[in-house]
């Protein structure tokens, strides 16, 4: 039993595929090793579970990231189109809270700065070629994660239905099983009688 969840076959991030089991009398051969059987499908199950759950919370983080990465970088272009024409003094308007905006006039001249928030309450200070270039790698980063993430989640799914079925399987042997054992003594019950 334990060299069915051996398998060597994983997916490119090492997640291990689902066993599949055709013949489940090929697999058990005693009817009292059910139940330890069983409960290894199921937390098999369990794991392919939490392992989707986690993957589909980092493809919502990364769909809420990758906008807010391409407003960045859209704003850093145009500060930069601003450094190369006529007149170098770009009027926005930015949020000072939820409710409140007010304008501004950013000088884009050539010694231009923006600051960029990393993560974890840091910001750095970039020029704005710098920024670009990061920018375009971080958001090509996430489109990649998200890809990948969105790979591993039908992966997962694939191997959900597969355990799904295996388990469903299981307790339907377990069930004819125990019928034909009911009826075996029944049978020697009448012969009793």
């Amino acid at each position: 039993m334990d060299s069915l969840f051996n398998s060597t076959k994983t997916n490119p991030r090492g997640i291990p595929e689902a066993p599949f089991v055709e013949r489940v009398e090929d697999f058990i051969k005693d009817p009292s090793e059910f139940e330890l059987c069983f409960n290894k499908f199921q937390e098999r199950l369990s794991k392919y579970k939490f392992m989707q759950e986690s993957k589909l919370s980092t493809i919502a983080q990364l769909k809420a990231k990758i906008p807010d990465i391409e407003n960045a970088l859209a704003m850093c272009r145009l500060l930069k189109a601003k450094q190369t024409s006529e007149e170098p003094v770009l009027e926005t308007n930015y949020q000072l809270n939820e409710t409140l905006y007010t304008r501004a006039a950013i000088d884009a001249s050539d010694d231009l700065h923006v600051g960029l928030w990393l993560g974890a309450d840091v910001m750095l200070e970039y020029s704005v070629d710098e920024a670009i270039e990061l920018l375009m790698q971080k958001l090509e980063d996430a489109r990649r994660n998200l890809a990948i993430s969105n790979e591993d989640v039908d992966f997962l799914r694939e191997n959900i239905t597969t355990m799904e079925v295996n388990c469903a399987r299981l307790y339907n042997w377990d069930v004819e099983k125990r019928r034909a054992l009911k009826q075996a003594q029944e049978g020697t019950e009448n012969l009793k009688i």
